[in-house]
């Protein structure tokens, strides 16, 4: 897809975790906008990992976490996460859609804002989790978050249930 004004292909990032509304929208996306991505512009398959709580790993060894330890869960949250992208990847590659991965570590709202604004994102899709007002109250909406904050269009994709 081109910028008619710029002539410059456009940007999608899809933000994916492991819930299956994530693994819809991107299958949504490859689906029905596929011809926004090209070789020369491919797709950004983004997930955010985890900061490590520090304060929970600290109780759990009752005192001051080891640094084994905290290095240890970061090493198994980078794996999980690019197990993830891998397997998104993989989805992409199957549609014949360029892709490429990046991965960072922060709170998923913030991490999913700046990165579309460090990498001029024209589109963000995110998936929905379809929480209720009550669950979206106490716990927050990522989507709704990004729908309000981020600095390019953002598609939310609803899993039909």
């Amino acid at each position: 897809m081109e910028s008619g004004e710029k002539g410059r292909a456009k940007k999608v990032m899809v933000a994916v975790d492991e819930s299956d509304c994530s693994h819809y929208a991107l299958e949504w996306m490859l689906n029905n906008l596929r011809e926004c991505c090209s070789p020369s512009s491919p797709l950004i398959l983004f997930n955010v990992q985890s900061i490590v709580d520090l304060g929970l790993l600290a109780a759990a060894s009752h005192g001051g976490a080891p640094p084994e330890l905290i290095q240890s869960v970061s090493e198994q949250q980078k794996k999980f996460s690019m197990a993830l992208l891998e397997k998104a990847k993989a989805m992409c590659d199957k549609e014949g859609v360029a892709a490429n991965m990046i991965s960072e570590v922060g709170d998923p709202k913030d991490a999913i804002c700046g990165a579309v604004e460090r990498l001029n994102v024209n589109l963000l899709i995110l998936g929905s989790r379809g929480r209720g007002l009550l669950k979206r109250t106490f716990l927050g909406s990522v989507s709704n978050y990004c729908v309000h904050n981020a600095p390019c269009s953002v598609l939310v994709v609803k899993k039909k249930t």
